[in-house]
């Protein structure tokens, strides 16, 4: 049997290199056509560096899938940087969503606002003792009134994306280690091997960034209507889910013999359908992220500059009251010019790393936050608890002095 199964994976190999191939390029070509395009005209950098992020993730995913369709061998590598590309480009998602807002500030005054108007309630109220409760309640309303904890919202939407980014990451390198000694098992849902580990902390992570998204999407979906968000988070959702499930379901369905129960037939399968899915997500983004309205996007800030040079003068006669006179018309062009492409790549990779550094720092800070609260709490118990008893030792060593005090007294009075 498994013979034929090597027999059948040889004949159908190249076949599927060749076509899936073609889709790679395709997908390749179309979406750096599309990349080029936003960084010749980078006029609102806020949006575009995280559009080109999201939209890289199409040629990373279809070049990495072809190599590892083309030599086996490489699968575990290129499935490791695919993985951290796409915990990069979820979050890269979030903020593009955040930078449509405005901004982190003017998300916050828009959570904030959103909230009091669906309570019904003042400003004074909003500050007022009697709501304490309810915002000490945030994370219970997170799940049923998202609208009701204000910039909470925000706080846990952001570290829900980028909880997803650190253990994404952290678990393709633990899964190249595990490789490495041979107990990983790639699509083996045995106990003894890391593979089964691996898939469930992922599966809740991204379970987990993926509601967070949804419900900040859910509070401000009618402010993001200007951008059409719904076909860009579908567009985006099936490149990241999809492939996520599809990988998960052929493992399952290996394990279950509907299909060969042969790792190379597995991640052949799964790269073979990421080529031709990526040339059809590569189609989907030149509408969903065109380009187009940011060619005559006027820039408030200094990355793009806005030049009005190009003035049209025309003239024209006209007879009035039997005296012939001439009227001139001007017409002044404004012209919007984005930065180089080399400026726009320099700020992608700068400003958008450095803002991930930032928000990583953050979220790390917030993690270790409680857990430094519980420390100290505990410290302080045991504190307690030990000077607790060391005087009440003290206490019952003076009551024993005293006693002993007491009968040497009585002894010395009895001898005279």
């Amino acid at each position: 049997m498994a013979t034929g199964y090597e027999d059948a994976y040889r004949d159908l190999h190249q076949p599927a290199v060749v076509i899936g191939g073609c889709f790679a390029v395709a997908a390749v070509l179309l979406s750096i056509f599309l990349i080029f395009q936003h960084l010749k005209s980078y006029t609102n950098p806020a949006e575009q560096k995280w559009i080109v992020a999201v939209i890289f993730m199409v040629p990373v995913y279809a070049t990495q899938s072809i190599l590892s369709l083309w030599n086996p061998r490489m699968s575990v590598a290129c499935d490791i940087l695919r993985n951290c590309y796409e915990a990069f480009a979820f979050y890269s998602f979030g903020s593009y969503l955040v930078a449509c807002l405005g901004g982190e500030r003017s998300v916050i005054e828009l959570l904030e606002n959103e909230s009091q108007r669906q309570l019904g309630i003042t400003l004074l109220e909003w500050k007022s003792e009697k709501n304490q409760a309810l915002q000490s309640r945030s994370f219970t309303s997170f799940f049923f009134r998202p609208y009701a904890i204000g910039r909470d919202l925000f706080t846990i939407e952001r570290f829900g994306l980028v909880q997803y980014m650190i253990l994404k990451t952290l678990c393709a390198f633990l899964a190249f280690l595990l490789e490495l000694f041979g107990v990983f098992g790639d699509g083996e849902f045995k106990w003894h091997y890391g593979y089964p580990y691996i898939t469930v902390v992922l599966n809740f992570s991204q379970t987990w960034a993926l509601y967070c998204l949804v419900q900040f999407y859910n509070v401000t979906h009618e402010q993001l209507k200007p951008i059409k968000p719904l076909p860009k988070f579908i567009s985006f959702k099936a490149i990241v889910f999809a492939t996520w499930w599809q990988g998960l379901g052929i493992a399952l369905l290996c394990a279950f013999g509907v299909l060969p129960n042969v790792k190379k037939f597995r991640t052949g399968l799964q790269d073979f359908l990421i080529c031709v899915e990526m040339a059809i997500a590569a189609v989907a983004h030149i509408y969903v992220f065109s380009a187009e309205p940011y060619s005559c996007f006027i820039p408030l800030s200094g990355h793009g500059r806005v030049s009005t040079d190009t003035t049209t003068k025309a003239e024209m006669k006209f007879e009035e009251g039997g005296q012939e006179r001439s009227a001139v018309f001007e017409n002044r062009e404004t012209q919007v010019a984005g930065t180089s492409v080399s400026e726009s790549v320099q700020d992608i990779v700068l400003e958008g790393g450095q803002r991930v550094v930032k928000d990583v720092v953050l979220t790390l800070n917030q993690a270790i936050g409680p857990v430094e609260k519980g420390v100290t709490k505990i410290q302080e118990k045991i504190h307690r608890r030990f000077v607790g008893s060391k005087g009440k030792g003290a206490s019952e060593l003076e009551v024993e002095e005293c006693v002993e005090e007491n009968l040497s007294g009585e002894r010395g009075r009895v001898e005279l």
